[in-house]
């Protein structure tokens, strides 16, 4: 395994296991804690796990390129570590809906609804918003475009600090590498007076 792939697997998965965390957080606490179902929060989270790609080309330059590595490399590296969070984020919402009887936009729908009717929407409002819901419904039944919108979530995220990682992460005096010099102590000699 090249240290490359080595690298966007540890890394990207140490992203995914952020994201599962917010998923398996998110189902749980959704209809508990209000803040918990906010774009703010989510798209929070998301950029937690993403700074997993950061790390992990840090921690290359460092390493595998001895403090040096040039922007496109960095992308490389940065854009592999992001395909996998996205992939482990999509696949874990799968899971997810199949756990639950793919009954995550029926709730959606529901609760959507539900507030319209108490923000005083009127009956037409109420009856075309809930026409639109449908559709959206039947669409998101697809895999072919439920798949890439779940992807298409996380993904912006991913890219986004990549091309700031690489940016940044080519100068080697931004976060240099940390040398482990030691002290040369003498050996104790091993000559024994006879």
């Amino acid at each position: 395994m090249t240290p490359t792939l080595r690298y966007s697997l540890i890394y990207g998965g140490l992203a995914s296991i952020v994201l599962a965390a917010f998923i398996a957080v998110t189902a749980f606490l959704n209809h508990k804690v209000q803040w918990v179902a906010t774009l703010t929060f989510g798209y929070s989270v998301m950029l937690v796990a993403m700074s997993f790609i950061f790390v992990g080309v840090k921690r290359y330059r460092d390493v595998e390129r001895g403090g040096v590595i040039r922007f496109f490399p960095a992308l490389g590296l940065a854009l592999l570590i992001a395909l996998i969070a996205t992939i482990a984020y999509t696949l874990i919402w799968e899971m997810y809906l199949a756990a639950t009887h793919y009954r995550f936009m029926d709730d959606y729908i529901a609760s959507a609804l539900a507030k319209a009717r108490a923000g005083g929407k009127s009956a037409a409002e109420i009856a075309r918003m809930s026409a639109e819901l449908d559709g959206m419904r039947a669409m998101y039944a697809n895999p072919l475009v439920r798949l890439p919108m779940t992807a298409m979530e996380v993904a912006p995220v991913g890219l986004a600090v990549s091309l700031f990682s690489a940016a940044l992460l080519r100068n080697p005096r931004l976060l240099p590498a940390r040398e482990n010099v030691r002290a040369a102590s003498p050996s104790p000699s091993r000559t024994d007076p006879a």
